[in-house]
């Protein structure tokens, strides 16, 4: 993942050429029921049907999708771990007084606010995924200018994210360079190569905000950039899976209800 890219994966996937309208709708509706259910159920859900759509439709690598799951999966499980033990509840299952007026503790209640959480981040989680894996940020910059979004946001965005590319790929070069010359082979050595890294990295990435200027200035920038984001056609199958989808996905929300696990 340090070298390949979510917008290399975003340009190649299966579900290139579905209009970006929908796949955002798809998304963002995810990340609504998410926040609207009271159960567990829906979120995992829709965490299921969305990896199997990135899976097996934008055919998208398991192991890519799986790496970018560690970090948040991390994150998720120590806050539930931490809501589970300080939550509190009716007859606990366990229970340690650490202090006087503190206690950790492990009850039913404890258990499913725990769940509720993490099945949420699962949801969350995957609807993002599905977003950033299928659509191209140049395809996003489209639908904001379409949605009226101010050009001077837009133009932010738009070098803010080129400048993003460029100081990644700063950082890679540095660091395979570093790799090369033993840089990393103590942990002296690491230390004093990842503050050389920063350093350099910086000063790369200043000298190419000029050079942009320069460019800018050198193609008589007015103040506005052009998009080279594609407008496609709604087709009928993936509208019409969207709507299944939606629809489907709030049918469990209101049967669920408030669904727990103990």
């Amino acid at each position: 993942m340090f070298e390949e890219l979510l917008e290399d994966i975003a340009q190649k996937n299966g579900l290139r050429e579905v209009n970006t309208h929908l796949k955002l709708a798809t998304g963002l509706g995810a990340i609504l029921l998410c926040l609207l259910s009271s159960s567990y159920i829906p979120p995992l859900f829709i965490a299921l049907v969305l990896t199997g759509t990135i899976l097996f439709l934008a055919k998208v690598d398991a192991k890519t999708y799986g790496e970018l799951f560690i970090i948040p999966l991390w994150f998720a499980l120590m806050s539930v771990a931490g809501i589970i033990l300080i939550s509190g509840g009716q007859e606990p299952f366990w229970k340690w007084d650490v202090l006087p007026s503190f206690s950790l503790s492990i009850t039913r209640e404890s258990i499913n606010q725990g769940m509720f959480v993490f099945c949420r981040v699962l949801g969350g989680m995957s609807a993002m995924c599905f977003i950033s894996l299928t659509t191209p940020m140049t395809d996003i910059f489209t639908v904001f200018r379409q949605c009226k979004v101010p050009e001077t946001v837009i133009d932010l965005m738009m070098i803010i994210y080129r400048t993003i590319f460029i100081l990644m790929d700063q950082v890679i070069q540095i660091y395979h360079a570093q790799v090369m010359r033993l840089g990393y082979s103590t942990w002296h050595e690491s230390l004093h190569s990842f503050a050389t890294l920063c350093g350099a990295a910086f000063i790369a990435s200043w000298d190419a905000g000029e050079d942009l200027i320069r460019a800018m200035d050198a193609r008589c920038y007015d103040g506005k950039f052009a998009l080279l984001g594609e407008t496609r056609p709604v087709e009928r199958m993936p509208g019409l899976a969207l709507g299944v989808f939606l629809v489907l996905s709030a049918a469990v929300v209101i049967v669920s209800g408030n669904t727990t696990i103990i």
